[in-house]
């Protein structure tokens, strides 16, 4: 079987959705609060296009583009707002192919009938300084024909598709805070009512909906073209929003990889809200770090695995966006980053665990990673090395033509990372993966002992893994003064190694003062590696370049002389960290030095 296709075959076996939490006021079961008041045109009505009489531009110019926060008399009765819990992909299109993906073969088998059609013109609004957006929360208020209403959605805790969605029938495009502070957090209502609500951002779409039923669950399919606008800017708009109505949410992991099939398709969680706030900003995506992981002492192995692989899943598609636009560099670094992660999460689980779909995807993990690592050595070597040397040495000629030079070869880079990205393999990748996490497809080919250990205590495992692992950087860096280049690299790789499972399994050992100490040595240690390692790789992105033949070969002398002359201080603050590294005490032996086991290994597992 060739990979794509084994990839295919990691969504056999669809389950339930996992539990999740969120930082905002609203019950985590997706329950209904309460009914929304009906319009003229109620819920019933069916949405049509607009009126000839109606402009397809919302005017922003009246009480929507500024609104002051109104508030009743009286608090605002409950039975004016609906809640539920959004379930949702976006698969991004090619504009010419959208319409054909409407009549693939597999929605025209599935869904109920024709579907409806729509025109939905809406208006995002915020405070001046984005106090909503920066708490997670986007408001806007919506047009469908006659009927508008009022959304405000706010982002769940460690899972990439689901988003709470409170909504609320309006008489216009001009919002009603009223109605949605029951449901924002506590501390914002001072702020709105300080700085009144403008319209930042409007939508413009023309959307083709369809319901798909399938074993698994009902998907809503809505096909959407159009564009955003803000100011003088416009971004199109041309994707596939697959919305979870009932079932499971693997429904839509097997949806989307029904499409996928059909034709190219990306990937995505971000919102439209997002993109509108970054397009009126003017600024390119951004690329969040991952967050910490919060685990209960108490969870089992199989539930610290799901919530470890959706961290490291939602960093990744969080990632991509910024990884293709190129305009931050921070974009490629954290993909990166979420791609290491989740290779170390697959590699933690080899540990318990032997499967071909593990091997498979940590596989195209490592494929993807490899066609990105030339965009981050060049983007280090533009932004840091070459800026750092060339303000140090303003006397120096030469820096202008090495700075096209690898300006040239990181274009070259990031070509080729973005063909990669752009490739049918790593949408399967990414749509295989999902459906993987979601239906905890490594229960489904393990042995009974195999699942018996999946139901212990992680704490068991986390202590061992991470004694196993401290140990390991221990051993390689004996007599770390006198290591030879080579050496110190494999210590790296063994701190990086330790450092991915400290941010998994740490959690477990609870926030005591040691587990922050231990960290923060490691990562200190971690750091004064990595300079060490960038000054190794700048070696060879100067040979790739041949500055002695190109004019720039005082430069690049420079820059050679400069990081030489720095790594008498690397040395010393490397040596530091180092020590202060070996003298921490590690924090999860500290009270459970009796408990260690010995675990079972697979035969490529993490204690390999």
């Amino acid at each position: 079987m060739s990979e794509t296709g084994a990839i295919k075959r990691t969504l056999e076996h669809l389950q339930r959705p996992a539990k999740t939490t969120n930082g905002h006021p609203f019950p985590a079961d997706g329950k209904t609060i309460a009914t929304a008041d009906a319009s003229s045109a109620g819920p019933g009505s069916p949405d049509g296009a607009l009126s000839p009489n109606e402009s397809s531009e919302v005017d922003l110019s009246g009480d929507a583009a500024r609104a002051e926060p109104t508030a009743p008399e009286t608090p605002p009765s409950p039975d004016v707002a609906t809640h539920t819990t959004e379930i949702e992909l976006k698969l991004l299109v090619d504009a010419v192919r959208l319409a054909d993906f409407g009549n693939a073969p597999f929605i025209a088998a599935n869904a109920r009938n024709k579907g409806a059609r729509k025109h939905l013109k809406a208006v995002y609004y915020d405070t001046p300084k984005r106090a909503l957006q920066r708490n997670g929360l986007s408001f806007r208020v919506r047009q469908s024909g006659a009927r508008f209403t009022q959304t405000v959605k706010a982002e769940f805790d460690n899972d990439p598709l689901r988003r709470g969605e409170w909504e609320a029938a309006v008489p216009s495009l001009a919002p009603d805070i009223a109605l949605a502070l029951p449901f924002i957090p506590d501390k914002l209502p001072a702020d709105l009512e300080r700085h009144p609500l403008e319209a930042v951002f409007t939508t413009d779409i023309h959307r083709h909906q369809r319901v798909v039923d399938l074993p698994s669950g009902t998907v809503e399919v809505a096909f959407d073209q159009g564009h955003l606008k803000s100011g003088d800017r416009s971004l199109p708009v041309s994707e596939i929003e697959l919305e979870l109505k009932a079932g499971s949410p693997s429904a839509i992991w097997e949806l989307a990889l029904r499409l996928a099939e059909h034709g190219p398709v990306r990937a995505s969680i971000r919102s439209k809200s997002a993109r509108g706030f970054d397009l009126a900003a003017d600024t390119p995506p951004g690329a969040p770090k991952p967050p910490k992981l919060r685990l209960d002492p108490s969870i089992s192995l199989d539930e610290a695995f799901s919530e470890i692989l959706r961290s490291c899943f939602r960093h990744l598609l969080q990632s991509l966006p910024a990884a293709e636009d190129g305009r931050d560099p921070e974009g490629m670094h954290q993909l990166r980053v979420a791609l290491r992660r989740l290779r170390s999460a697959l590699d933690l689980m080899r540990s318990v665990v032997a499967l071909n779909k593990l091997d498979l995807l940590r596989a195209e993990a490592k494929w993807l990673a490899g066609s990105l690592s030339g965009a981050r050595d060049w983007d280090v070597f533009r932004q840091e090395t070459l800026r750092t040397v060339a303000d140090g040495c303003p006397s120096v000629a030469g820096f202008d033509t090495l700075g096209e030079l690898a300006e040239g070869r990181r274009a070259t880079c990031y070509d080729k990372a973005r063909l990669a990205l752009a490739n049918r393999r790593c949408s399967y990748f990414v749509i295989g993966l999902g459906g993987w996490i979601e239906a905890r497809g490594w229960r489904s080919e393990i042995a009974p002992e195999g699942l018996a250990q999946l139901a212990e205590p992680a704490i068991n495992f986390a202590r061992n893994i991470l004694s196993a692992q401290h140990a390991k950087v221990l051993k390689r860096g004996r007599r770390f003064k006198s290591l030879a280049t080579e050496d110190r690299h494999r210590v790296r790789l063994a701190a990086k190694k330790l450092r991915y499972v400290a941010d998994f399994l740490l959690p477990l050992c609870g926030q005591r003062k040691s587990t922050k100490r231990f960290s923060r040595r490691l990562a200190d240690l971690q750091q004064e590696l990595g300079v060490y390692n960038d000054m190794a790789t700048t070696t060879s992105l100067l040979a790739d370049v041949d500055a002695g033949s190109t004019g720039s070969g005082m430069a690049a002398a420079a820059i050679a002389g400069w990081q030489a002359h720095a790594m008498v201080g690397v040395e010393t603050r490397l040596l530091k960290a180092w020590s202060e590294f070996t003298r921490t005490k590690a924090p999860w032996s500290m009270d459970a030095q009796e408990q260690v086991t010995r675990l079972p290994q697979g035969p490529s597992g993490w204690l390999r």
